[in-house]
């Protein structure tokens, strides 16, 4: 028998419009030409402008379990809360959401926790691959969403840290490599099947570049990338709810109404979207 989701994708409403819940800082004109792609030193320079305002302003003296996200951003994060102090650090906990994160906290003499010892973290501070006006996400481009999601959802506070690059008006304009969707080994080629049918047909295992075969999880998983056009992506939470449903899905890379902030740097300044 087809799962619900199946059933119930037929039936749906085209989704409306969406408010933009967002302020920026400053609004590029759209005359203004479109510029040439950014050096990675200027790129760099961004992912550390974002990542060291975001702990500035969100890692305060008194908060004391710290979610450590993944990707190439939390390197800067990490950073920043050494350059905090060993007065202030040598009471905190810091809970990792993978390997890359959990390596970073070791190396920098900070005290290691999991989310089983601490269900209840003070902020998570995480990048992501795109994050449209609503602060909706689309995180799981490094195969560690499942356990981002969960210190995201522990967290009194989340926040977002990203270069310029990821910012955009609706989910996948940049990332168009399709939403991440860890799933089941055994379940695997079902759900290929499943999301064609659901409006992905180009939905595909993800394979891994270093070895043969297909990419696998801090949790011992399969990761499908599923792209889908602009009329699911307006309404990502109803994307989500609908592909969380299919038998054998583990967690989607959809984040949606969970980040309290997103921080984007560029070459010379931050700006933040809340």
């Amino acid at each position: 028998m087809p799962s619900p989701a199946l059933l119930r994708l037929d039936n749906l409403p085209s989704p409306g419009p969406q408010e933009s819940l967002l302020r920026s800082v400053a609004a590029k004109p759209a005359s203004q030409p479109q510029a040439a792609p950014a050096a990675v030193g200027d790129i760099e320079a961004s992912k550390r402008l974002a990542a060291f305002t975001a702990v500035d302003r969100h890692i305060l003296p008194e908060h004391k379990v710290i979610g450590i996200g993944s990707g190439s951003t939390v390197p800067y994060v990490v950073e920043r809360i050494l350059q905090q102090g060993k007065e202030l650090n040598k009471d905190r906990v810091f809970i990792p959401t993978g390997f890359q994160s959990k390596e970073l906290i070791v190396k920098g003499g900070l005290l290691l926790g999991d989310v089983d010892q601490y269900p209840t973290i003070d902020v998570t501070i995480d990048g992501a691959d795109e994050v449209d006006d609503a602060l909706n996400c689309i995180k799981g481009g490094g195969a560690c969403h499942l356990r981002e999601k969960v210190l995201a959802e522990a967290a009194e506070t989340f926040v977002v840290v990203a270069d310029f690059r990821k910012n955009s008006s609706l989910l996948g304009t940049n990332y168009v490599q399709g939403v991440p969707i860890e799933v089941a080994p055994f379940a695997y080629a079902k759900l290929l099947q499943n999301l064609h049918r659901l409006g992905s047909p180009a939905a595909a295992l993800r394979m891994a570049k270093m070895k043969a075969g297909p990419v696998v999880s801090d949790n011992g998983n399969f990761i499908i990338d599923a792209p889908f056009s602009e009329d699911y992506l307006k309404d990502p939470h109803e994307l989500l709810t609908t592909i969380k449903m299919l038998t054998g899905v583990v967690e989607v890379g959809l984040f949606c109404g969970m980040a309290k902030a997103a921080y984007f740097g560029n070459a010379v300044s931050s700006f933040l979207f809340a």
